[in-house]
């Protein structure tokens, strides 16, 4: 992808318009395209709609942006009047359930990407709900999808919310077309053929789309998977369209891909190629303002930018292939990367904001510390299919792991003018990390890159849930925590391990939770905050919910699916706060583990000594007060779950999601 410069005459670093006020400001008296977004406007990379937003502008195109607007009638999608080529929706950051409401199907009270943080600035469905406004505004218009909810509901989807398989998004929304993905190089397509005066059947095909027609309109060779009707029949049918639709996911091997839906079929054209390193630069930079519309300011500003602010983002894409994500839906399982210079040149930027003081909070992506490809075969035969990974259960023999390039760029960041610290603070996939054979980076990141915290996330430590979530052994994280234990006491910092758990994920038994329960008294951590499994769309997990099947072994999978064994496997994670004892000695007494009850729970009341505020976690960086065993085994990292810093909260809580557009939060 080549991005041009603007043709317009704006200055740098001006907010595109959301107002004809704006608009007339910038000398234009039309624009091309209206872009609806579910987010207030953040003119900043880590925000997918002010990237497409400014990729067009940067192509010549002039956009309208129309922020969460009022959905009470058609009239406030016409304020740029009627836009000359498409509207284009998105639903914002993350999808709009999932920003709406907990795991629990309670209302969130908080709204990151909302001014103020003011809930209820956007409706539920959002897609859905702003697609048929801008219908009715423009009728003769076409309407483009795209972002996180649009391209994780392509095809028929369980929904949880519903507890039922919905439509394809394009049936339920009546848009023309999705753009799936990272969408830059498909919107550069769909732009430049609507400026040619192509109808929308010549657009039908561009990579990185999807869209319904009849019949006689599908193309002429093609991958099928079950339809509508099928898949709400038969959850094994279900399972078999999941694996399908995830094994044709890769630009190089994946096929069009066809699913009927109620009447009409849905066509996903193959994946458009990832962005290569230049075209990343080239993105990253465009004249982002890097700073909420000021439009907000009276409200406090838009709290999700705290998060990213001083932040870098160096690599999109993720070949961890964990299940309960939804990365290889979305951005794809192929690595790219930002170059060096790309990176100091925005880095240096940072410097001269006026608030920054002197501390880069993260280097980081999807996954922190992959900049390279897996292995060079899927460079001309793409990733494996069959639900394959690339790290679980164990380290494909074609891996190839190197953290040279990584290394380098934090080492010139590090050096800059006015640079105190540079932190990482995305998740480190430690099995990857252990692969490496230079020791090199662990030293250099224990020695300066840890901010008293490091996110790692092991999940939980059964085998059969790990197998389910995809995720390596449990003796791997402990060998990781033994040597990251060493590498700290040798660079005399006192550091703690975050470590990420997930309570009710397919595959755990009450007997798996209990089995988590001890691996965690073991090892002296005691989580605050513990994640429910939350079966958001397009993740093998949430098919593995709705069927109790993995998808690619069609084996049975355990379910907790009733609230009363999800909350005693949750309550099992953190059976020393009063609300949960009860509840954990009920789950003991079930599994068959009452001789568990004393050590874990206490006979009545919580264990000796032990209180349910953090205060016994003493120190500012929140280690477990009062343990010191030797360095060299895994239980002398001082560890605990306080995911404060971490941003990925328990029930109700705020939490990070990789479902974001630009690739880096991930909430549950």
């Amino acid at each position: 992808m080549t991005v041009q410069n603007d043709t317009t005459k704006e200055p740098e670093n001006t907010f595109l318009p959301l107002s004809p006020a704006e608009a007339a400001a910038l000398g234009w008296d039309e624009v091309d395209f209206v872009l609806v977004c579910g987010d207030a406007y953040v003119d900043h990379p880590s925000f997918g709609a002010a990237v497409i937003g400014r990729v067009l502008q940067a192509a010549g195109y002039r956009v309208g942006l129309l922020p969460q607007p009022d959905v009470s009638s058609p009239d406030s999608f016409k304020v740029f009047g009627e836009p000359r080529l498409a509207v284009l929706i998105s639903g914002g950051v993350v999808d709009s359930m999932v920003a709406h409401y907990t795991v629990a199907k309670r209302r969130r009270t908080f709204d990151e990407y909302s001014p103020g943080g003011r809930p209820g600035k956007r409706p539920d469905r959002a897609i859905d709900v702003y697609t048929g406004l801008a219908k009715r505004a423009f009728p003769q218009k076409l309407v483009v999808i795209g972002g996180v909810e649009a391209s994780l509901r392509r095809f028929a989807h369980y929904d949880y919310w519903d507890d039922a398989v919905r439509p394809s998004i394009l049936e339920t929304s009546g848009a023309d077309l999705v753009s799936y993905g990272m969408g830059e190089h498909s919107i550069r397509a769909i732009a430049a053929g609507l400026a040619a005066g192509k109808p929308i059947e010549a657009l039908r095909g561009t990579p990185g789309t999807a869209h319904l027609c009849e019949f006689a309109d599908l193309p002429p060779a093609y991958a099928e998977c079950a339809g509508l009707a099928r898949v709400r029949a038969d959850k094994r049918a279900y399972a078999k369209a999941c694996a399908i639709q995830m094994d044709n996911q890769d630009p190089l091997t994946a096929k069009p891909l066809v699913q009927r839906q109620t009447r009409l079929y849905l066509v996903q054209s193959p994946p458009a190629p990832p962005l290569d390193g230049a075209a990343l630069d080239a993105v990253f930079a465009l004249p982002f303002a890097r700073q909420w519309h000021p439009a907000y300011d009276a409200a406090g500003g838009v709290p999700a930018l705290e998060e990213v602010k001083f932040s870098l983002i160096h690599n999109r894409g993720c070949f961890g292939g964990c299940n309960f994500c939804a990365i290889t839906l979305h951005q794809g399982r192929r690595v790219t990367a930002r170059s060096a210079a790309s990176l100091v040149a925005e880095a240096e930027a940072l410097t001269r904001l006026p608030d920054f003081k002197g501390y880069i909070h993260d280097v980081g992506g999807p996954t922190a510390n992959f900049r390279v490809p897996s292995c060079k075969k899927q460079l001309n035969k793409g990733m494996c299919a069959g639900g394959k990974h690339c790290l679980a259960p164990s380290p494909c023999a074609n891996l190839k792991a190197s953290h040279v390039e990584y290394l380098a760029i934090l080492r010139r960041l590090r050096g800059l003018s006015g640079v105190k610290r540079v932190f990482i603070r995305s998740g480190i996939r430690y099995d990857y990390l252990l692969c490496d054979e230079r020791e090199e980076f662990f030293r250099e990141l224990v020695a300066h890159h840890v901010s008293g915290q490091l996110k790692v996330a092991p999940e939980h430590c059964a085998p059969a849930v790990l197998k389910a979530m995809g995720k390596p052994s449990i003796a791997t994280y402990e060998r990781f925590a033994a040597r990251f234990a060493q590498l700290s006491q040798q660079a005399g910092k006192e550091q703690y391990l975050v470590p990420y758990l997930i309570s009710s994920h397919p595959g755990s038994t009450l007997a798996d939770a209990v089995a988590l329960a001890v691996w965690l008294r073991k090892n002296r951590i005691r989580p605050q905050q513990v994640q429910d499994f939350y079966p958001t769309p397009g993740t093998v997990s949430t098919c593995m919910y709705y069927t109790g099947l993995d998808p690619f072994s069609l084996q049975p999978v355990h379910v907790a699916r009733t609230a009363d064994e999800k909350a005693m496997q949750r309550a099992l994670l953190q059976p020393h706060l009063a609300a949960n004892r009860a509840l954990a000695r009920k789950a003991l007494a079930k599994a068959g583990r009452g001789d568990l009850i004393e050590s874990l729970v206490g006979a009545s009341g919580g264990r000796k000594g032990e209180a349910d505020s953090t205060e016994q976690r003493g120190n500012k960086a929140g280690g477990v007060k009062g343990h010191k065993a030797k360095a060299g085994t895994a239980a002398t990292v001082r560890q605990n779950g306080n995911g404060k810093t971490a941003g990925r909260g328990g029930s109700g809580g705020k939490w990070r999601e990789k479902q974001q557009s630009s690739g880096k939060k991930r909430k549950r």
